[in-house]
Parts: structure tokens; sequence; C-alpha cells
């Protein structure tokens, strides 16, 4: 069965990357990942948005991408220590702190797609989506990572699986097996994956590519493609069999895909 993360029937899926953060008017943008980029995203239709989460010094899950705070807030100190009221006064000129219990409370009708980047917030991220587990999607460049977060997920929920896409271990070994033309062992890895989230390259590495697609959805996987911000790019790829983009311009990609 169809994931319920999955129902929204539009192809393709566009994940507002980060939420929304583009100038507005006056020439001023919010913060990847804050308050105001996620409301941006959820105002402008976006149906789901993909966040990172890494925990604070006092356990508390925030939407945060960068392993410390320098490049957002010009503090270098790693979020893992600050409290989330040290991040919250810095954060304030930035479109404010979204933390994961905000986020999934205030936009309830957000499907998110969380990567968990920290080994510390893959516990306290899997308990806070096991009630919402219908529609978060969790992922990890980190395979265990990411399956310490799910397993979480479902002993919070009672039984409840958040969707899931493959950690880059497993998408390595899945090249490998399209290469050698292993049926069986790319159906064997695509096993209980609801989506492959990829790039359409990796330095000279061809990730995208008609094979993976074909056994993607053989498997009855989706693939979606990260980061794409040229409509015509966008456009190419969905012609490939694409089925979502990931997208820091969310706005152009709606504009493009629902007239």
């Amino acid at each position: 069965m169809t994931h319920p993360w999955f129902a929204p029937a539009d192809r393709p899926r566009i994940l507002a990357h980060r939420g929304l953060a583009v100038p507005d008017a006056d020439g001023h943008a919010p913060a990847e990942n804050s308050f105001a980029a996620v409301a941006a995203a959820h105002a402008i239709g976006a149906d789901y948005v993909e966040s990172d989460c890494h925990v604070t010094a006092d356990g508390v899950v925030v939407l945060f991408h960068d392993v410390d705070l320098r490049r957002v807030t010009g503090d270098p100190r790693p979020v893992a220590d600050v409290t989330a009221a040290e991040l919250e006064r810095l954060m304030a000129h930035h479109g404010g702190l979204l933390t994961l219990r905000q986020a999934l409370e205030s936009f309830p009708t957000v499907r998110f797609n969380l990567d968990v980047k920290a080994d510390a917030a893959a516990l306290p991220v899997g308990r806070l989506v096991g009630a919402h587990a219908d529609r978060v999607l969790l992922t990890s460049f980190s395979d265990g990572r990411r399956r310490a977060a799910l397993e979480a997920a479902v002993a919070a929920s009672g039984g409840a699986r958040p969707a899931t896409s493959a950690g880059s271990a497993t998408i390595a070994r899945l090249l490998g097996a399209l290469v050698a033309r292993s049926r069986r062992g790319a159906a064997r890895l695509l096993d209980g994956i609801d989506a492959l989230q990829i790039p359409e390259r990796q330095g000279r590495l061809r990730v995208l590519s008609p094979r993976l697609v074909a056994a993607a959805h053989s498997a009855g996987t989706e693939v979606h493609v990260w980061t794409v911000n040229d409509p015509a790019d966008m456009t190419r790829l969905v012609a490939l069999g694409v089925d979502g983009i990931v997208t820091d311009r969310a706005d152009l990609a709606i504009a493009a895909f629902r007239r």
C-alpha cells in the first residue's frame, strides 16, 4: 500500500527545500529552515517541505541544516552547544527559530521530509514524529541514523511507520546492482524504501538514469531529485520519469506545474 505521505495525486511532487527563502519586494529574505521560510512555502501552496534536524544542548529538536550557526547567524558555535532559548534569540532577526514540535503543530496540513543530520537527533526526532507518521518522511545520509529514527517513530506511534528514503550507502549499492544488471539485487535494496532522493549527478558520477527510474518504479519506489531551481531542468527531469522535485524555488515550480 502507498504510504499516506504520498496521498496528494499531483505530479511532480514539489518539495520546498528548507522552506521558501526568497527575497520580498524590499529585498529581505528569511533564513532557510526558519519559521518564516516554512510559512512562506505553506502560503504559496507547497504540500511538502524538506527540512533538516539537529538537537540543541538542552535536547530540543530544531530545523537547522548546518552543524554550526556561522553561515546563518554569524555565531561560530555548533547547534549542539547552544540552548533552544539562545538559538531563538539568535534567529529572531533571521525569520525565527522553528523547532520540530512547532513545525508539526503549526503547519498541520504540511507533509514534512525530515533529514536527520546528527546521531543525537535520531531518537528525539523519531519520538516527535511518531504521532504524525502519516505526513512525515524520514531520511538521512546515514542509513543507521535513518533506521534509528524510524524505529523510535514506530515505537512512539504504536506501530505506524513514517515514509522513508534511502541513505547514501543503500543508494551506492543500488547503483552497483544496476551496473551489474541485477534486478533481484536492486529489488532487495529497494524493499521498504518509499523514495530515492538523489542528485542528478554527484561530481562526475551520473546518479539519475532511465534504468534507475525503471528499477525504482518497478519496486513501487518514487524518485525525487535535488536541488533543482531552473524550471527548464524541472521539466526535463519530469519528462525522464522523476516523481518529485526538491527545490529552493517552490514558487517557480508551482507556477510551472500547477497551472
